[in-house]
């Protein structure tokens, strides 16, 4: 079996979904996607390519060897994501070949379901409770919200009180035994996220995300040790090697990889053993489509440390098409008592509407995050 071809189809409402084709027929889907930079991933794809096709593509371990080290320059999200893609695409085909879901090629698995959230709000919280309180009522037992609107290095306390608001209005809303994550965006500076972090803590919270950016931890390590709340981080790495050294800090107690950012199946698991090494969980990022969330299942269900999964059923940004519109079987991903469960079929264990899929790609997409302004005209993280 050799790969023949490649081919991209940008699909709204943001995402971009691979499909490689064998020589004998076999057809894996994957989903190398950045969100805002679908163009320059299929770009790089494109030029991935010339490594794969006349490949075998079971040698997923050498392939991937090759498309990470042979171009001299790696990493970053650009070239991690279209790797990712290409890597859920070549497992999909050999569990496809194989006849198994892709978890029986990697060890089997240590759960048959798992956990997941749902977003409630949009990218400015507001009516979290409301919404908080309707997804509790169809069954799910975590939710997750951005915690604030943009915020200077030091900022007012009305805008601190407004969080504390928002997160306190939701606590009242679902009780005390559902699940709140807190996501900062990586909209916060230092000096903010310690105030934040200390005055969060009567809210018993699931976790706190991305209190600062990644690349600040080194800096903010001491704060993050000694809050109480645990705290995720990590979706805006990119490989074992970014992620070495949140893990080795000690500050970090859940790490969110994304396997359409971090090089796919086999990059992210390679990430959760070195995770779980350091007694830290896996939340798997997860704001995508229906390829990435079933790569996803299929990694949650042979790491023992993954404990929730984030899906974007129903999330802000879907609006054109939702999850489920571009599988053949949407009851794959049905969920039930907070939990989704494994998909068992071949591969990734969900079936693309490719007609669909075809369909939507002439539509296409050129989605972007917003831009905003603090109030003195800078720009503020979003």
């Amino acid at each position: 079996m050799k790969i023949k071809s490649l081919t991209t189809y940008a699909v709204p409402p943001r995402w971009l979904f691979l499909r490689i084709e064998t020589d004998d027929g076999v057809v894996g889907w994957g989903e190398p996607v950045l969100e805002g930079r679908a163009a320059s991933v299929a770009a790089a794809v494109e030029e991935l390519s010339d490594y794969l096709v006349g490949q075998d593509p079971t040698q997923i371990e050498d392939l991937w060897t090759v498309m990470y080290r042979a171009g001299f320059y790696r990493g970053g999200g650009i070239h991690m994501s279209a790797l990712a893609g290409i890597d859920q695409a070549l497992w999909d085909i050999k569990g496809k070949a194989l006849g198994v879901p892709a978890y029986e090629l990697l060890g089997g698995r240590v759960r048959d379901r798992i956990k997941v959230y749902s977003w409630i709000g949009g990218d400015r919280p507001a009516d979290t409770a409301k919404a908080a309180r309707e997804v509790v009522d169809r069954g799910f037992t975590a939710v997750k919200m951005n915690g604030t609107e943009e915020l200077q290095y030091l900022d007012s306390w009305d805008k601190v009180d407004r969080c504390l608001a928002n997160v306190a209005a939701v606590r009242d809303a679902v009780g005390p035994n559902i699940g709140i994550g807190v996501d900062f965006h990586g909209r916060v500076h230092k000096p903010m996220a310690k105030v934040l972090l200390k005055e969060l803590e009567p809210f018993r919270l699931m976790f706190v995300e991305e209190p600062v950016l990644s690349e600040h931890v080194d800096g903010f390590v001491d704060v993050l040790r000694q809050s109480p709340i645990p705290i995720a981080l990590g979706e805006r790495l990119f490989s074992r090697w970014d992620f070495k050294s949140v893990l080795a800090s000690g500050a970090v107690d859940i790490i969110q990889p994304d396997p359409s950012h971090c090089g796919g199946i086999t990059e992210a698991r390679k990430i959760a053993h070195m995770a779980e090494a350091y007694d830290v969980a896996l939340a798997l990022h997860c704001p995508l489509g229906p390829i990435a969330l079933a790569t996803c299942l299929q990694i949650d269900a042979g790491c023992y440390n993954a404990t929730i999964q984030e899906q974007s059923l129903g999330i802000h940004y879907n609006t054109s098409n939702d999850l489920l519109d571009y599988l053949v079987d949407p009851s794959v991903f049905t969920y039930a008592d907070g939990q989704v469960r494994i998909p068992t079929g071949p591969g990734l264990g969900i079936e693309v509407n490719e007609e669909y899929v075809i369909e939507r790609a002439a539509e296409g997409h050129r989605w972007r995050n917003p831009v905003w302004r603090h109030s003195d005209g800078s720009f503020a993280e979003w």
